[in-house]
């Protein structure tokens, strides 16, 4: 806490900031850059993982299933050769039915993919904050595992703008919540307000494809969880909720690079707390190529997202698409 307060003069002037370039773009000041195609994006108010990954691939299925032509623009975070753990897994999953424009600036890449062939639907992923670029429709993902009214602005905190700023959304998603959100409804601003989790499709061994079999099929564990995302506390609490049984877990940074020694590392904390094989995440995966494990299994998580009100959640975005593209959705 004593940080927090030191650190405090810095956030004030982080949300001036933050504030100033918002009106700018609000106003026109700052012009935002349009591309020809419909652009719906999914973003957060925080730093860390709010499920916007599973998010926007639940997008691409949905408007690949109503025949919809779909891109994904992304910044590539700590990623290199345009491509980054995210993008990887999302290609994994999406294949080749999506086009990729990765890069810092959103909108180029977008023009780039136009000039190639025509994109009906951008999904502008980790967008709420790159305001450069003009979208149809904002869905802001809010991590329900942590009081949003309770966090402060970065750099004492972990929000990227004032709660306020929930009121450019057209749609809230509540994460890992099925169920009344904690949150002062006053802080959302009366917006259509949804919520999600994620469901667990089975788990298939390290690097291997098809079917992930369901827990059943690959023993009882115990297992040992480690995962490298933004909110690992999540993913073992998913764990639990699947009734993995868990002997231990092992968290590192955001988008961690797995080298030989942390493998050799992780089966050494497996054994000791007693576990048959391990347990991650798809997105974890695609940072551990070229690691071996010579000692234990490493099954990796293969997961869908799950929303409540489904039916009312895509009738809302259609509907704004519809009117804001001035075409029926």
């Amino acid at each position: 806490m004593p940080i927090r307060i030191l650190l405090l003069p810095f956030s004030w002037i982080y949300g001036l900031v933050v504030r100033c370039q918002t009106l700018s773009y609000a106003t026109g000041i700052i012009s935002q850059k349009q591309l020809k195609g419909a652009v719906v994006s999914v973003g957060n108010l925080t730093v860390g993982g709010t499920g916007k990954t599973p998010m926007v691939m639940w997008l691409a299925e949905k408007f690949l299933r109503d025949g919809r032509r779909v891109a994904i623009l992304s910044r590539g975070y700590r990623g290199s050769a345009g491509s980054s753990d995210e993008i990887k897994l999302l290609k994994r999953r999406l294949g080749e039915r999506v086009r990729f424009g990765v890069g810092p600036d959103r909108y180029a890449e977008g023009q780039r993919l136009e000039a190639q062939a025509p994109v009906d639907i951008f999904l502008l992923d980790d967008g709420f904050q790159h305001l450069k670029l003009a979208r149809d429709v904002d869905i802001v993902m809010l991590d329900g595992s942590r009081r949003l009214k309770d966090e402060w602005v970065l750099p004492a905190g972990r929000l990227r703008e004032p709660i306020a700023a929930c009121g450019r959304a057209d749609l809230l998603v509540v994460t890992r919540k099925f169920e009344p959100s904690p949150m002062n409804a006053n802080d959302l601003h009366g917006r259509q307000l949804f919520f999600a989790q994620t469901k667990l499709l089975g788990f298939r061994e390290l690097g291997e494809a098809g079917a992930p079999p369901l827990l059943s099929e690959i023993g009882p564990g115990p297992f040992f969880g480690f995962c490298g995302i933004g909110n690992p506390r999540a993913y073992f609490d998913d764990l639990n909720r699947w009734n993995v049984v868990v002997a231990g877990t092992q968290e590192f940074r955001d988008h961690h690079r797995y080298s030989q020694s942390d493998a050799d590392e992780l089966e050494s904390l497996a054994e000791r707390a007693g576990a048959g094989a391990l347990v991650t995440t798809e997105k974890d995966e695609q940072n551990l190529t070229g690691v071996k494990f010579c000692k234990l299994t490493v099954y990796v998580a293969v997961i869908d997202f799950a929303v409540s009100r489904e039916g009312e959640f895509i009738t809302a975005l259609d509907q704004i698409l519809g009117e804001r593209r001035g075409t029926t959705a």
